[in-house]
């Protein structure tokens, strides 16, 4: 019988610690964060570990090969209740974006789970399979702005419809999409190292990732600038270093060393990070305190990848 361990390992659950900064990064760019947030969060995560659950499912004769520690191979999990998980796991998923926000969240929930299922079954091991990710992780971050979508300005503390934060300009769904992008570029950077993570790569591959990351922690940082002078600008361009600092040293050692292990170090490491960007983009909209529980999340999931792997 499958133990709660077997199941973690399946929907690689210290990944998950990546996720919700999706949506409240979104949400704080479309001035839509509010009490809709946390469940909007769940359905995120809830649509994460399903495609890790599909994703383990659909290579199940794969990774007797490559990767024979994996629940399935390994006997623990069988393929039948890998496939009912994910199953059950996209309808919770969707569930809760409908009820937190009712037909705007599925209208970009089920974009979501469709766009899972597809990378996941067709898009992975074609050419497409890097961006069809980074489309996963930015309509990812649009659900935290579909309490906005099609209903006008929002406020950008309040998440009503119609009002503002004092002294600060209402926003709307669309405002989000800087945030998805930058979200979507880390993604591709990423799904394109750990394409790499059995056989390793040549050095050029996280070479040029690297420069990626240089230039979008750069991007963010100019960005913050731009705004002023004030905490909130030292404060994103602090998140976004730490950022920069974390996985640009791994990739600076897989192309010293471009070894399947160090690749999946570095594809690792590029997970765990994640809520540091996602920290600097809250930031950069005006949610600092947001953006900072959102950074916390890095150092956990850090912690917690040394005894459950991420990918």
């Amino acid at each position: 019988m499958a133990s709660l361990r077997d199941f973690m390992d399946l929907v690689r659950a210290p990944a998950a610690l990546s996720v919700p900064g999706d949506v409240v990064a979104g949400g704080a760019a479309a001035g839509a964060l509010g009490r809709r947030t946390p469940a909007l969060a769940c359905a995120s995560v809830c649509l994460y570990w399903a495609g890790m659950a599909a994703n383990d499912w659909a290579d199940r004769r794969l990774d007797k090969v490559e990767r024979p520690e994996r629940p399935i191979p390994s006997g623990r999990i069988s393929a039948n209740l890998a496939l009912a998980t994910a199953l059950g796991l996209t309808g919770a998923g969707l569930a809760a974006a409908g009820l937190a926000a009712g037909r705007r969240g599925l209208a970009v929930a089920a974009p979501l789970a469709a766009a899972v299922w597809a990378y996941d079954l067709r898009a992975k091991n074609t050419p497409a399979g890097p961006a069809v990710m980074a489309a996963c992780r930015a309509l990812d971050v649009l659900l935290g702005a579909s309490p906005g979508l099609g209903g006008g300005r929002m406020g950008s503390r309040g998440g009503t419809p119609g009002t503002a934060g004092a002294g600060s300009p209402s926003r709307t769904f669309a405002d989000a999409l800087p945030s998805a992008l930058a979200v979507a570029a880390h993604t591709y950077m990423i799904t394109e190292l750990s394409r790499r993570e059995v056989s390793g790569a040549d050095r050029r591959v996280p070479a040029t990732t690297m420069a990626g990351t240089a230039a979008l922690a750069a991007g963010v940082t100019v960005a913050g600038s731009r705004r002023g002078a004030g905490p909130g600008a030292a404060v994103q361009a602090t998140l976004a270093s730490w950022y920069l600092a974390r996985f640009g040293a791994a990739q600076a050692r897989a192309v010293d060393e471009p070894s399947a292990p160090r690749i999946r170090e570095a594809v690792g490491t590029g997970i765990t990070v994640l809520p540091a960007l996602q920290g600097a983009l809250t930031v950069h909209a005006g949610a600092v305190p947001a953006g900072l529980a959102v950074a916390l999340a890095a150092p956990l999931g850090r912690r917690l990848a040394r005894k459950i792997s991420p990918t």
